[in-house]
């Protein structure tokens, strides 16, 4: 890493709203301790206003802004890949999310960084989801961070349709389809539901219960248990 890019990354990690230690900091940025006291040093000698001393940690003085972020080319191009995608394979609330996102950035980047933002020869092949499966990412999405529960009518891939609540843990995307992690109370126990295969899907009145046993963490479990067998 170039000293200055070294410096631009000690002011972010300073400006975290947290004391670091020298320890800490070199850790974070893979140099020695006497490298990050030399660093602040410099830094306070320029007139940034860093408090704290040595053995009890430093951070940025309140109110004090870090200078607008700069990017490199292949970070500008990750930044449009990733914006692609989330245009061609998201709900529509996120997809137009990404597109201000790089409005944003187009608009204070420097004139001659502006055609980085074009990936040329880079591209997501974006095989749209019809508006009812865009419409339940939406929902699931929702009712996943308002913790509440979900009322569907699933079609299974026998063609089987059942009616279920569901409690909506996590949502993911494995290449070709988003599925829904959740637990089923038809059926007591950890589900996964591709999106595609919701007739209806909308939010239920009732909240999800703050279940210490019933969670993520237990659905990612359950996978890697079926997967060591």
């Amino acid at each position: 890493m170039r000293r200055a890019d070294r410096l631009f990354q000690l002011l972010v990690e300073l400006g975290r709203n947290r004391v670091r230690t020298a320890r800490q900091l070199g850790e974070r940025l893979g140099v020695s301790e006497r490298t990050i006291y030399r660093d602040i040093a410099d830094l306070a000698a320029q007139g940034t206003p860093i408090e704290g001393a040595a053995g009890i940690g430093y951070s940025l003085r309140a109110g004090f802004q870090v200078p607008p972020l700069m990017f490199d080319r292949e970070e500008l191009q990750a930044l449009a890949l990733g914006a692609a995608w989330v245009s061609g394979y998201a709900d529509d609330a996120l997809g137009s999310a990404a597109d201000r996102v790089l409005a944003k950035i187009d608009a204070v980047l420097p004139q001659r960084l502006r055609p980085q933002l074009k990936t040329d020869g880079l591209a997501v092949l974006s095989f749209s989801h019809d508006a009812s499966s865009r419409q339940h990412l939406a929902t699931a999405r929702a009712a996943s961070q308002e913790q509440r529960k979900l009322l569907a009518r699933y079609r299974d891939q026998e063609g089987a349709v059942t009616e279920r609540l569901l409690w909506p843990l996590g949502l993911f995307y494995w290449g070709r389809t988003w599925t829904l992690a959740a637990w089923c109370e038809l059926r007591g126990d950890y589900r996964s539901f591709r999106i595609d295969r919701f007739e209806q899907l909308q939010s239920h009145h009732q909240s999800m219960p703050n279940s210490p046993q019933i969670n993520l963490r237990g659905f990612l479990d359950r996978v890697e248990r079926c997967a060591s067998h």
